[in-house]
């Protein structure tokens, strides 16, 4: 489903595949593994991929629903995680809209990205619900504990890590969703 998701998007973007694939700086043949599911692609690709159709992460699970209020089950959640299993996400919102909101989960030691990095013009906010988290932005490191939020531009480079031995609980709003 999510390989036909972003063939999808990619057909309606009016791109071809390799354009895709030069695009989030994958092989071609990363790309149709993907799109015909044979492949399960990193976080880390499916950020390039959602980047590249110019489209918010979540976007690529989950068609759009134009209904007034939208409930979303904590039980049904999307959910991302990394390949190596430090970040997880899922989402509480039902996607789609203006705002993006994800509950995060960053294991000890780890970092949402191995460096930090831009997208689009968004706003986010994070709040620590529990443990310790490091959000970097522009080279800063600020330090957040349970019910601490930072909030910033997402044009300015970013990640959020863990230095503790502890398990990091946290919430982040983006809007407009983000890649």
């Amino acid at each position: 489903m999510l390989g036909e998701r972003i063939r999808n998007l990619r057909l309606n973007s009016g791109m071809t595949a390799q354009q895709l694939a030069q695009s989030a700086e994958l092989s071609p043949a990363q790309v149709s593994q993907i799109e015909r599911g044979n492949s399960d692609p990193s976080l880390d690709a499916l950020r390039r991929i959602a980047k590249a159709l110019n489209t918010p992460l979540f976007d690529l699970f989950a068609e759009r629903e134009d209904r007034p209020v939208r409930v979303v089950r904590e039980h049904s959640r999307m959910i991302v995680q990394s390949p190596r299993g430090g970040i997880s996400y899922s989402r509480v919102s039902p996607g789609s809209g203006m705002l993006e909101v994800l509950a995060g989960e960053l294991a000890p030691g780890a970092a949402s990205h191995d460096e930090p990095w831009s997208h689009p013009p968004s706003e986010e906010c994070v709040l620590v619900t529990s443990g310790t988290l490091t959000v970097e932005v522009n080279g800063e490191d600020f330090t957040l504990g349970p019910g601490d939020s930072a909030y910033f531009a997402s044009i300015h480079p970013h990640r959020y890590v863990n230095y503790t031995d502890e398990i990091v609980r946290f919430t982040i709003s983006i809007s407009p969703p983000g890649y």
